[in-house]
């Protein structure tokens, strides 16, 4: 008796991750993915992703890994805030933050953030609207001093475009229409005076460039250059 009890029992457990494992990768009635869903690389025990459906909709945490990753992945969807929206992170093998923001499908939508390499401060701002970058981007030193200001719509360069020293001083001022370079363009040194002055047109230098030392106009050059006879 005490020898089919052992037996039965040994049965049971050996079954136990059989039974387990049924109950990944599975579908509904309407042949839709539901329940705990894991996918493998091929030849390999390292996790593609991990997640769970709810009738064939992504719900909680989803876990992607390179073949490498082992137990980190490299990025993470959490589909716990609402049905259409994804909250997404991006991580480095190590398990070091590179970016976060939301998805709505595919497409990038709202605020996303990155960081820099060796160190937990934003790196960039920037808005997506559809996919598409959409307001200000702005990129920033390690300090937390602004590097970089520019202005999108669906995507493309519009409006101003600034540049700025480590100490904060502005050391350019660009305008953009429809992704290239139009309008006034100033360049400044170190200490905020301009060093120089001109304007472009459908992304070449158009009109009159100015050049100037000690405040003073050093040199004047006007484009488009007259072409030089043969």
């Amino acid at each position: 008796m005490k020898h089919s009890l052992l037996l039965f029992l040994g049965i049971l457990f050996s079954l136990q991750p059989s039974i387990a494992q049924d109950k990944v990768n599975q579908f509904d009635e309407n042949g839709k993915r539901d329940g705990v869903w894991k996918k493998y690389y091929p030849g390999i025990k390292q996790l593609r992703y991990e997640g769970q459906f709810d009738h064939g909709h992504e719900t909680g945490v989803f876990k992607f890994y390179c073949e490498e990753c082992k137990d980190q992945p490299m990025a993470t969807k959490d589909f716990s805030s609402n049905g259409t929206k994804a909250s997404v992170r991006y991580f480095t093998i190590k398990g070091k933050l590179v970016s976060e923001g939301e998805m709505e499908g595919k497409n990038r939508v709202g605020e996303w953030v990155y960081y820099h390499e060796k160190s937990n401060a934003v790196m960039t701002r920037e808005q997506y609207k559809n996919g598409k970058l959409e307001g200000v981007k702005t990129t920033y030193y390690p300090n937390g001093v602004k590097t970089e200001e520019t202005h999108y719509q669906n995507g493309l360069k519009q409006g101003e475009n600034n540049y700025y020293s480590p100490e904060g001083v502005l050391l350019k001022k660009l305008n953009y229409l429809d992704d290239k370079l139009s309008g006034e363009a100033m360049y400044y040194d170190a200490n905020g005076t301009v060093t120089i002055k001109g304007y472009y047109k459908k992304g070449k230098k158009n009109g009159l460039w100015q050049y100037f030392k000690n405040g003073e106009v050093e040199m004047e050059e006007t484009y488009p250059k007259p072409e030089k006879p043969e």
